[in-house]
């Protein structure tokens, strides 16, 4: 704790603040990363630590989806205030929000809010960086077909790492799949998505406004924020409900649903292993047998 306090005092001081340390306190609930919560004289922060060799630019790389979800997200982004490596140790200094509930109408605007962020483009699928998903390195080379992208910057990356670690092994049906991406998922412009979207990266501020935290940002196909929401329990149907009438999804999507939590599915296998490799193989038997 020592340690944290006297980075936590540089952290403040690089940033020009006037603010003084009051206390740093231990935060819960994250299962990646060391965090506290900063008390100054002025105001209060939220701090993440973490191993800048095993996890090299992590921070660096969620400073800049923080900040790109900040640009185009009408709910509320927790503020990128410093972001820094001291050492063999990454630290990233962002503004407290105090946490309330949804209400009854913030799962509807966390709908209508990503709906319109969905419709935020660009001219190629991937984005200008690589970053993580997770705790795993996420790839985002630019890329003019989404199949393409999905393929190789998604699922291959993560099928091979769970083969070399014999957790999944050589599958003609995983090769069909990959070849059949094109027929399966219909062609849309790349959509800004948050990448991560399950209900531990969003919360609700004391306003009940919509805050989304811990991305893993991409220009990607709209489809993968929805169906990675349906994973670990779902969210509530008014977020569903106010989503399709801002920003219709193509005919068909819940059918798409396993093939676009494939994905998240083989994160999971890989830093998780037991019934996700179950689940993976099934989307791939249902997707490419």
């Amino acid at each position: 704790m020592t340690d944290v306090r006297k980075a936590a005092a540089i952290l403040l001081a690089r940033t020009g603040l006037p603010d003084q340390l009051l206390d740093t306190l231990p935060v819960g609930g994250g299962c990646i990363n060391d965090c506290y919560q900063l008390r100054t004289d002025q105001d209060t922060f939220f701090l993440k630590v973490n191993d800048a060799k095993a996890f090299p630019k992590m921070f660096k790389a969620e400073a800049r989806g923080l900040t790109l979800l900040a640009d185009h997200f009408q709910g509320a982004i927790p503020q990128v205030v410093y972001e820094e490596v001291f050492g063999d140790r990454q630290y990233l200094l962002l503004t407290w929000i105090e946490q309330g509930s949804a209400g009854p109408n913030g799962m509807a605007l966390l709908g209508e809010f990503l709906a319109r962020m969905h419709r935020v483009s660009a001219p190629v699928f991937g984005l200008d960086t690589d970053n993580y998903m997770g705790s795993l390195p996420q790839q985002n080379t630019p890329t003019e077909s989404f199949a393409d992208f999905y393929r190789d910057s998604r699922l291959m990356p993560l099928y091979k790492q769970a083969a070399e670690r014999g957790v999944m092994h050589a599958n003609a049906a995983f090769d069909k799949l990959c070849n059949r991406l094109e027929e399966i998922i219909p062609a849309e412009n790349p959509s800004l998505v948050h990448g991560d979207l399950w209900s531990g990266n969003v919360l609700f501020d004391t306003n009940g406004t919509p805050v989304l935290i811990d991305p893993a940002v991409a220009y990607s196909h709209r489809e993968c924020d929805i169906a990675m929401s349906m994973m670990f329990g779902g969210f509530d149907q008014s977020f569903y409900d106010a989503y399709d009438q801002n920003h219709p999804l193509v005919p068909g999507w819940e059918a798409r649903i396993p093939l676009f939590q494939l994905y998240p599915l083989l994160v999971h296998v890989i830093l998780f292993g037991g019934s996700y490799v179950r689940q993976a193989e099934e989307v791939i038997r249902k997707f490419g047998g």
